[in-house]
This record gives structure tokens, sequence and C-alpha cells, in this order.
């Protein structure tokens, strides 16, 4: 297969810069643009020093729109649509955005969730790559959604590592507030919301019931873990056995019967769930790394899947286990 011509524009942030430290070994791209408004003119490894010695690219804020075949928007949200209408692309490039501007399928992408989406999105022309948290509280309930198990609210926490808030300083990104410290941030409103629902009415178009999410801000840089739960007739095995069922072809997304924690999915592509039936309740456990599952990462797989390519290449990662 030919190298896929590619370019990436708001590569200065976290989730641009990880995609970076994927597509500059990633063995059928071809990275020929790298774009910051604020960086530009920089080198490479003047803005991400960790990638000293990997690439040879200087940051731009232009991009030539007739010679690629990829384009990834890692823009902060509401500027992907507006760069999109100002940027006109050939009709054969396939855009890959990041933020939350065309999730909505009515925009014309696909929501890029391949353990839902995959056959949708096998050469799809623009993918929305789906939110983080998004990402981590799907994966813990699609199973339970398509087997119509959830008859009343759902109660779901999550608690995501700082660099989900973006490069961007904020009063609490800061490490003085960050640091041991937890608090909540958009209580029952959060935007990803609109996507998961979006999601749970694609598998059961009569799901009608409240997602009851509670974000927490967690003292850590990295991932994300959702606890889920709802009333449960049924046992702990029936669950096991429809959970491994829905995710038998899954790339990345693995049912473990043991526990697990955050270290075992940062720095890798992985999605783990696990499961208890505890005082009537069916508890769901998901953890992912926000910037790799929950952003670049899933972004590289969705990639794969649009040119053909093997789902896992390039994302042979390895995970931080202490």
């Amino acid at each position: 297969m030919k190298m896929i011509k590619t370019a990436v524009v708001g590569a200065a942030g976290y989730t641009g810069g990880e995609l970076l430290r994927l597509l500059v070994h990633h063995p059928n791209v071809d990275l020929l643009w790298i774009h910051s408004n604020s960086q530009k003119g920089k080198k490479l490894e003047e803005v991400h020093p960790d990638l000293i010695g990997d690439a040879s690219l200087t940051f731009t804020d232009e991009i030539d729109p007739n010679n690629l075949d990829l384009v990834f928007l890692c823009l902060p949200h509401g500027q992907a649509k507006p760069f999109l209408e100002k940027h006109a692309f050939v009709e054969e490039t396939k855009i890959i955005d990041l933020s939350t501007d065309y999730r909505n399928e009515s925009n014309g992408f696909i929501y890029g969730l391949p353990e839902v989406n995959r056959e949708k999105i096998k050469g799809a022309q623009k993918i929305a790559n789906p939110g983080c948290f998004a990402t981590g509280v799907q994966l813990a309930l699609v199973p339970a959604i398509q087997q119509q198990w959830i008859k009343s609210s759902l109660h779901v926490t999550g608690i995501t590592g700082s660099t989900g808030a973006g490069k961007k300083l904020s009063e609490t990104t800061h490490f003085s507030q960050r640091n041991q410290n937890v608090s909540v941030y958009k209580l029952f409103t959060h935007q990803h919301l609109k996507e998961i629902n979006q999601t749970f009415k694609q598998l059961t178009p009569g799901f009608d019931q409240q997602v009851l999410f509670v974000p927490y801000r967690g003292n850590f840089s990295r991932g994300i873990w959702v606890t889920a739960y709802f009333p449960f007739d049924g046992s702990l095995e029936e669950a096991y056995e429809a959970y491994s069922k829905f995710y038998q072809d899954a790339a990345y997304t693995y049912v473990s019967k043991n526990d697990i924690d955050l270290k075992q999915v940062v720095n890798s592509n992985k999605c783990l769930v696990h499961l208890k039936k505890e005082a009537g309740q069916l508890v769901i456990y998901s953890a992912i790394d926000n910037l790799l599952k929950g952003a670049s990462g899933q972004a590289v797989q969705n990639m794969n899947l649009a040119f053909g390519l093997d789902e896992k290449t390039g994302l042979q990662l390895k995970s931080t286990a202490f």
C-alpha cells in the first residue's frame, strides 16, 4: 500500500502531540505538515522535546490542501468547523476530527467508536473521533444497552487526569490546585452526554433513561476510570457472557474477570472492562488512557480502519505497570 500523505492541524497541544508520537513511527504514514498558529516556524523538538531525533519537521500555519490523503484536526472545540470552511480540501482527502464539532452524525461524519461502528468507519471519508469520557462510559455500557438491561436512571461516575483539560493553563489545572485534590465539574451536564446518548439510541432506539453522570477531576496526569451501575436480575456469569460476546472481535477492548486498575491502560490504546454483582446491582468498571484510547490512539485506530490497514498498526504500545 502507498504511504498515507498526512497533516496534523493543531499539533502543538496534548492530543496533537500524542498523535505525532504515534504517526512518526507509523509504517504507513508520510507526515508532511504539522500545523499550529501559535508555534509557526519552530522545529518539532522545540515544542515536543521528547520527539528529538524522531522526525525533521517544522510547525507551519499554512497547509497545501491539494496533496493530502488524510488530515487530523486536533483543534480546540468549536474551531474545527471554521477551519474546514476556510480550507477547501479535495474530496478524496479523509478528515478525522478530534473535537466535538462533528460528533452528531447529521453532520455527515461517521462517529468513530470502532466497537460499535467498525463497518461504517471502514472506507469512511469523514470521521468524528469520540470524546475521552464518552469512550470510557460507552465501552462500559454498550453491551448492557444492547441487551436492554437498563430500566431506570443510569448512575455513572468518572475521574480523569489533568491532561483531559488540554494544554492551556486554567485555575483548575495548576499543580497547586490539582495535586492532592479531587473536585466535581459539569454535574449531570457534561458535553459528552450528547454523543453517549446518541450511541445508546443507535443500539436501542427506544432508550430514554437518564444518564446521571458525575465527572471528577483527578490528581494524576493520564487516564480515565469509569464506574457505572444499575439494577440487574441476572447473574454475573450471564453478564460476563454478554460482554465477552459483544467485544469478542474488538481490537483493544478487553473484558477481564480479574480486578483492574488504571496503570494497566496508561500509555496504551486498551480499554479494560470489569464486572461485579453487588446488592442487586450490576457494577461495571472501565479504564482507558484519555490521550490514547480516549483521543489520539483511537484516531489512529480509525485511520487504520478507514485506509484498510490492520487495526492495530502503529498502536503496539506499552502500558505503565509500575
